[in-house]
């Protein structure tokens, strides 16, 4: 596991574009994370494709997860705040961008379709993470178990709380969601996971220093042989280093 610590969550932004931009160019298979912590990351990708011709046109990409009840359309589904804030604005075609179906009346046989389509695109390359802060990746909550398979989920109060500012208030959460596995997540030949401000310091301690656990899924990223894990200051200010 590799560490970056940049000052600000704007150069680590530039940071991770800086390990992904590559795969893009050699048309890799992407894997694209939601939620505030990436942005910085797919603005610079964007300025990238705006201004210097990074084009994603031969690139796939799988989503990491979806709520279970929203319909695409519904502008806080993952499916369409990744394209309103990502995909939209670089030259990847809608159709190569992938994700779970949150209104799948059969959510085993979704899940295991996810899992074949996958497999079938040869992995992903590179997968984008963030980290709750109670030190879940994707929608994997503690405990959860670290050969998991994408799944449907429980979330944790702690992270429907978190996920309440981007609703109109926090009974709009969702409170089951859709997701890519712990051991699907650890089959991406590459991990960039990125975390940024004070309220992540807990989480990132543990998933760099303490004991890989189901109690903090994301420790078990200590056991992938190319994770990177770039970090601003402050959340990087509770590591011994």
């Amino acid at each position: 596991m590799e560490i970056i610590v940049r000052p600000t969550a704007e150069e680590v932004g530039v940071s991770a574009a800086d390990i992904i931009e590559p795969f893009v160019r050699s048309g890799a298979t992407l894997g694209l994370a939601t939620g505030s912590t990436p942005t910085p990351t797919y603005m610079e990708l964007i300025r990238r494709h705006r201004e210097e011709g990074l084009s994603f046109a031969q690139c796939d990409a799988f989503l990491l997860d979806e709520y279970v009840g929203l319909e695409r359309s519904d502008e806080q589904s993952y499916y369409a705040t990744i394209r309103r804030e990502f995909t939209s604005h670089v030259d990847i075609d809608d159709a190569k961008v992938q994700s779970l179906d949150g209104l799948s009346a059969d959510t085993e046989a979704e899940t295991r379709s996810y899992e074949q389509r996958i497999a079938a695109a040869g992995g992903v390359d590179v997968q984008i993470l963030g980290v709750g802060a109670n030190g879940h990746i994707a929608f994997n909550e503690p405990p959860s178990a670290l050969d998991s398979r994408t799944r449907e989920i429980n979330l944790h109060p702690t992270t429907v709380a978190d996920n309440a500012r981007f609703f109109d208030n926090e009974d709009q959460v969702p409170r089951k969601a859709l997701t890519q596995g712990v051991g699907t997540i650890m089959e991406a030949h590459t991990i960039v996971l990125i975390a940024t401000g004070p309220n992540k310091a807990d989480a990132v301690k543990a998933l760099v220093e303490g004991p890989v656990s189901p109690g903090c899924p994301a420790s078990v990223l200590q056991n992938h042989p190319r994770t990177t894990v770039i970090l601003d200051d402050d959340a990087a200010a509770k590591l011994n280093r």
